[in-house]
């Protein structure tokens, strides 16, 4: 496992490899793991949708060997598998709510389309 710690300060090629997280996604995120043994999130990604590829977001207890740690915050890991690193390099994750709705959105610069519903993208 690789462990890299995000600076908002980087040197832009470096910050365009990382993964981060908005203010609002840590709320959320911290709230969620307060209710679990969980030490931080998984950002993986699956064939699925009309798009071709859907991500796929899991508690972590223990690392797995393949992961690179995105450490966002002192409380906050974001894990990703490495297979996965170059579909998700540069993503910001982000907590959003719209009317009643709230929901995780990937802001992807990988994504080349995404389907209607926002599920599914491509690269």
């Amino acid at each position: 496992m690789t462990i890299e710690t995000f600076d908002p300060n980087a040197a832009s090629n470096k910050q365009s490899q990382q993964v981060s997280m908005t203010e609002a996604a840590m709320i959320h995120v911290r709230k969620l793991l307060a209710n679990s043994d969980a030490s931080g999130v998984r950002i993986g990604v699956k064939k699925s949708g009309c798009s071709g590829f859907k991500y796929d977001i899991e508690f972590v207890t223990t690392p797995l060997a393949e992961d690179t740690c995105f450490q966002v915050a002192d409380d906050i890991a974001l894990y990703v598998p490495t297979e996965y690193l170059a579909m998700v390099k540069g993503t910001e994750v982000d907590y959003t709510t719209e009317g009643l709705n709230s929901t995780i959105k990937f802001n992807n610069p990988n994504a080349k389309d995404l389907c209607g519903c926002g599920e599914s993208f491509s690269v």
